[in-house]
C-alpha cells in the first residue's frame, strides 16, 4: 500500500511537535515517521522512539547506501534524514505517515510525493515570540542559539512553498486548524 503523507514544517519553536502529536491522537490512520539524527539525545527522548540516534559515521554510511528518501546537514555536525525502512514500515502497517522535519526535509518529501502529499507550514506569531521560546528552552548555549535563530530567520521565508500556513499564536486554535486540513485531506 502507498499511503498519504503529512508533512508538518516549522523553524523551532514554532509548534510543529506539539501540533504533530495532537494530530497522532486524534487521528488513528496516522503513523509517526521516526527520523534519524546524530545530535545528541535529550532528557525524556528514546531512541527509536523520538528519533534513531545514530553516530554521524554510521549516518554517513546511510547516505552512501541510498537508505535516507532525504537527509540534510541542519547544522553543522548535525545531520537529520527520513528513511525509506521507515516509509515502507509504516506503509506495510496500512497506515498514513506524519512527518515533523525541518523545512527543506519537508520540500524535498513533498516534491518526492506531490501527489500523495499535504504540507502544512507551522509559523509563529512573531520572530520575537519565538526567539523568547527557543530562549525559555535552555537547550542551547548562547553560539548555538544565535545560530539557531540564523536559521529560523532563513527557514520563515519558505512558508509560502508549502500548501497552508497555520499561524500558531493560539495553540487550540492551531490543532484544530490542522486537524481540520488533515482530517479532509485524508477522506
Amino acid at each position: 500500500m502507498q499511503g498519504k503523507l503529512v508533512i508538518v514544517t516549522a523553524p523551532s519553536g514554532a509548534g510543529k511537535t506539539t501540533i504533530v502529536k495532537h494530530l497522532l491522537a486524534q487521528e488513528n490512520r496516522l503513523s509517526f515517521s521516526v527520523s534519524a539524527t546524530t545530535r545528541p539525545i535529550r532528557a525524556n527522548e528514546i531512541d527509536g522512539r523520538d528519533y534513531y540516534f545514530l553516530t554521524e559515521a554510521a549516518f554517513r554510511q546511510k547516505i552512501e547506501e541510498d537508505a535516507f528518501l532525504e537527509w540534510e546537514e541542519v547544522y553543522p555536525g548535525k545531520l537529520y534524514g527520513t528513511l525509506k525502512s521507515e516509509v515502507e514500515r509504516i506503509w506495510n502497517g496500512g497506515k498514513h505517515i506524519i512527518f515533523d522535519v525541518d523545512v527543506k526535509g519537508a520540500l524535498s518529501l513533498k516534491n518526492k510525493y506531490p501527489e500523495h502529499t499535504i504540507s502544512i507550514f507551522i509559523e509563529p506569531p512573531s520572530l520575537p515570540i519565538l526567539i523568547d521560546r527557543l530562549t525559555k528552552r535552555n537547550t542551547e548555549t548562547p553560539a548555538t542559539l544565535a545560530t539557531r535563530i540564523e536559521r529560523v530567520k532563513y527557514e520563515l521565508t519558505f512558508a509560502g512553498s508549502f500548501d497552508h500556513v497555520i499561524i500558531n499564536d493560539n495553540l487550540e486554535l492551531a490543532q484544530t486548524q490542522a486537524f481540520d486540513l488533515v482530517h479532509n485531506f485524508l477522506a
